[in-house]
């Protein structure tokens, strides 16, 4: 008996790839919309993340006319191909719409990545609540918060921590890497206008750290989610500084690498709990325009903005958000984490808060499997 389709959604780099592990634990056709992890694990897709990525609460027109059409596609298809079960992760405004016109079709949702009502908008959970058949949190305090208002939520996992990472001496090697130096990652985000915002005052803050140390290196990592003309933009900007870049795999991610460091400028995201976990302690930046800074203001809630911070419920480690981040400051901030053991503990209780090792694609795959 052949299966139904699968219909898969990821608008993000991160969920690209959490999307693109659960594949691997499925079999059957697959459609939807993704990045290259997707690709590469076997999804149709009727068009690629690279040209919708956007940040904030405005998205230049040109993207937004795309995301309409990507919308629009997906729609369709559903309504010819008949997906049992859609797999949605994260991408909150986009997945939520699609959820609402999935429903008439009698397509099961899953949700993978909570929506971060802890954060903003907590309104978002009665929504969600009559759209989502099962709610697969990556964050373990999320759980009982979503159970609390009704939905069917379980903690799965965080994807980060299946990461089959390296030891520090290989992974060292792998990007050859000084190996007694200390070794900061340079992390400036997965959409465009987190990395033309945040680069040039981490590359500035990286050579100030390398004149004021005796011994330090770095990398540059560029997201595959970048659109050329940043990628290019960001490289020139690297070499200027000399400063080597590493193109980030889509399916691996930089987990397997991140050992390697021993702190990170990191633009806020997973990322920045990708470093914990890897015991490489973040330094947490945050740039946006005068617009979307004034609309976060009025609905953000939550006293952190990093994931690390936010899990432990302490400002553990550096956050550093719109007009505070220079250059001095973040090569201040750096330069703490280097030399003082807290972050590293820090880096230890974000493990510990994780809980047990788990292996979410597996368990989000059987949720799927369960209906296909």
């Amino acid at each position: 008996m052949s299966r139904a389709p699968l219909l898969v959604v990821a608008g993000e780099a991160s969920g690209d790839r959490a999307a693109a592990a659960v594949l691997r634990h499925t079999q059957g056709a697959t459609f939807g919309f993704g990045g290259q992890a997707l690709r590469a694990a076997g999804a149709e897709l009727v068009g690629d993340l690279r040209h919708t990525t956007g940040m904030g609460l405005t998205l230049p027109l040109a993207r937004a006319a795309r995301l309409v059409r990507v919308f629009q596609r997906l729609v369709a298809l559903a309504r010819e191909r008949r997906p049992a079960v859609a797999l949605l992760v994260n991408y909150t405004e986009f997945n939520l719409r699609l959820a609402r016109s999935l429903r008439p079709l009698g397509v099961r949702v899953v949700w993978y990545g909570a929506p971060q009502i802890w954060a903003w908008r907590a309104n978002r959970a009665r929504v969600l609540r009559g759209l989502v058949d099962r709610l697969c949190t990556m964050l373990p305090f999320e759980e009982a918060l979503w159970q609390a208002r009704g939905v069917d939520a379980s903690y799965v996992g965080h994807p980060a921590c299946e990461v089959a990472a390296l030891s520090r001496r290989e992974a060292r090697a792998v990007l050859a890497l000084t190996e007694r130096a200390s070794a900061i990652a340079v992390l400036p985000g997965s959409r465009p206008q987190e990395v033309r915002a945040l680069l040039p005052a981490m590359l500035d803050a990286y050579e100030r750290l390398r004149t004021d140390r005796a011994s330090v290196d770095g990398r540059v990592f560029l997201a595959p989610s970048l659109d050329d003309a940043t990628l290019a933009w960001a490289r020139g900007l690297a070499g200027a500084a000399s400063l080597e870049v590493v193109d980030v795999d889509a399916t691996a991610g930089i987990g397997r690498v991140l050992p390697a460091f021993n702190a990170a400028m990191v633009a806020s995201g997973t990322a920045s709990l990708e470093c914990a976990i890897a015991d490489v302690v973040p330094v947490v930046a945050y740039r946006v325009g005068l617009v979307t800074e004034l609309g976060a203001r009025l609905l953000v809630e939550a006293p952190y903005v990093a994931l690390p911070n936010v899990l432990l419920g302490r400002a553990a480690f550096a956050e550093l958000l719109q007009r505070d981040v220079t250059p001095q400051a973040l090569a201040l901030a750096v330069g703490r984490a280097l030399d003082d053991e807290a972050g590293r503990a820090a880096c230890a209780d974000v493990r510990r808060a994780l809980g047990p090792e788990r292996t979410p694609s597996r368990t989000v795959a059987r949720i799927l499997d369960s209906w296909l």
